[in-house]
């Protein structure tokens, strides 16, 4: 049920990302809600990276679900 709405949330941030031609791969959801995604094309490499990792995504996650505590990159 988490990883559902984790999944339908980076759907609404992707879009951004790949607009830059990065985008967000989910790999797993933690019980103890930390999500873990890997960061891929453009935004693999980008020196912004940590900061769309955190202002971006862990942000809008957190947001929408109270569930997720953090958000890593793997």
């Amino acid at each position: 049920m988490l990883k559902t709405k984790v999944e339908a949330t980076l759907g609404q941030v992707r879009p951004f990302l790949q607009r830059d031609g990065g985008d967000v791969e989910l790999i797993d959801v933690t019980e103890d809600g930390v999500v873990k995604v890997k960061l891929v094309g453009a935004c693999g490499t980008c020196p912004m990276s940590i900061m769309t990792l955190k202002g971006g995504i862990e942000a809008k996650l957190k947001a929408e679900i109270p569930e997720v505590k953090s958000v890593e990159a793997v």
